[in-house]
């Protein structure tokens, strides 16, 4: 892999190369002891061969370093507003605040380029998949006997998905992964009952920035963005989910753990053939040029509840898997929500139904494993209710390219996926109202 000089890839992977486990925000207490996560990655790795201290990366040999530079506690002064922790001596934090001196709060299109960004990231950038799932679940079972047509054609459909991604033997060897990509977004569309406003040049109105995915067993997992000069993160230390924003601070994401979906998009098979397990086949579709079984998956009653809070109620929340007649991966994932918001004063509901197709493309095997290296997403959030002639939809898109992918990372523990220690336990969503622009609009942070 051609090697980048210069900015935010490269900290990061001079900074993975030196063993770095994910990061987080942390408050400021007095109170507080030192990171678990930092006083690993500080220790120097004691009687390891030089085999051992290699780990391939999509390809590449890097060498697995020692020490990781401290934390800055709490939000930067001079990030304007940006909250996320940065290291000393990365490029990070200063490429974060390059960000927002090149993009400055000016109006364009649908609204101001910040709220754009802000929406995007609450939509697209670490939404999770409909399904409680867990690794220590059994590979999906061929079953024909005693069973509908339609379930039996979902499991034989996830058997060669499995043995197209690389096998149930080399799969299962995976204790956990690291991944690191680019993208770029942008919010290029917005309707209203009596208008359509698209942007003209959606490459210069796009927001570019790149993301970490930490992930390890038992369904755990950590995910930094860093886009258009504003960072997120969101986490999962196998027993709560939570997320942070600029804007939001740190929040829990309420109902049982379940994966992130970033990864599912052609990153770790594994989870993906648990999460389709109880789907069915409903069919067949040709997806750009290329014939193939839909399995459908839909989140029960029990769960959607579950995840409810307050005046937020889930209604449904289902998923559909395209995998390829050809070669058995997946190579498109649709799912959409839908979201009914009763106001405090009593008047009509409101309804929010976020739909998010990706496109998977350029498979590649990492250590015996097909990885999709590249893909694309378009999501839609529709709102609708309250009167007649309402209802608005903003079309967000997401391009991706993966650059690194790592399994079994020495080092890596439980320790690197404690949650923020200024955590707050909130409703799944907020109400806010925007007096710039006289409407109301809804920060999801659990993405549902």
């Amino acid at each position: 892999m051609e090697r980048k000089h210069g900015g935010f890839f490269s900290a990061l992977k001079e900074e993975v190369a030196r063993g770095l486990s994910p990061s987080r925000t942390r408050s400021k207490s007095p109170g507080r002891s030192v990171s678990p996560m930092a006083s690993l990655l500080r220790r120097k790795k004691v009687g390891t061969s030089h085999a051992d201290s290699l780990v391939s990366r999509s390809g590449s040999m890097r060498p697995v370093g020692e020490t990781l530079t401290p934390l800055i506690e709490g939000p930067d002064p001079d990030a304007e507003g940006i909250g996320g922790s940065k290291r000393v001596g990365s490029a990070i934090g200063q490429w974060v605040r390059d960000q927002l001196t090149r993009y400055p709060v000016n109006e364009i299109g649908f609204g101001s380029k910040r709220a754009d960004l802000r929406m995007l990231l609450g939509v697209m950038g670490a939404p999770l998949a409909p399904l409680s799932v867990t690794t220590t679940d059994p590979w999906p079972p061929l079953s024909i006997k005693n069973t509908p047509i339609e379930n039996s054609s979902a499991q034989y459909i996830l058997q060669q998905y499995t043995a197209a991604s690389g096998g149930q033997k080399v799969q299962s060897a995976v204790r956990n992964a690291y991944a690191m990509g680019k993208l770029k977004m942008v919010a290029s569309e917005f309707e209203t009952a009596t208008k359509v406003v698209k942007h003209r040049n959606t490459a210069k109105s796009s927001e570019s920035g790149g993301f970490v995915l930490w992930q390890m067993n038992p369904d755990m997992w950590y995910v930094e963005l860093a886009v258009g000069g504003s960072k997120a993160h969101a986490g999962c230390n196998g027993k709560i989910m939570w997320r942070h924003t600029p804007w939001l601070g740190a929040h829990t994401a309420k109902g049982p753990v379940r994966p992130l979906r970033r990864a599912l998009q052609g990153l770790d098979p594994r989870t993906t053939a648990t999460m389709f397990a109880d789907a069915i086949c409903i069919g067949e579709k040709s997806v750009n040029g290329e014939d193939c079984f839909i399995l459908k998956l839909a989140a029960d009653p029990a769960a959607l509840k579950a995840r409810s809070e307050g005046p937020a109620e889930i209604i449904r929340h289902v998923m559909f898997g395209y995998f390829s007649q050809k070669t058995g991966l997946l190579v498109h994932m649709e799912d959409s929500h839908l979201t009914r918001i009763q106001s405090n004063g009593g008047g009509d509901a409101v309804y929010w139904e976020t739909t998010i197709n990706s496109f998977l493309d350029d498979y590649r095997p990492v250590e015996g494993i097909m990885i999709a290296h590249s893909g694309r997403s378009v999501a839609t959030l529709f709102r609708f209710g309250e009167m007649a002639m309402s209802h608005t939809k903003t079309r967000m898109e997401e391009a991706w390219t993966i650059e690194e992918v790592a399994f079994n990372i020495p080092g890596l523990s439980m320790d690197c996926f404690i949650p923020p220690a200024d955590l707050r336990t909130g409703s799944i969503s907020e109400i806010s109202h925007d007096e710039h622009h006289g409407k109301s609009s809804i920060s999801i942070l659990e993405s549902k």
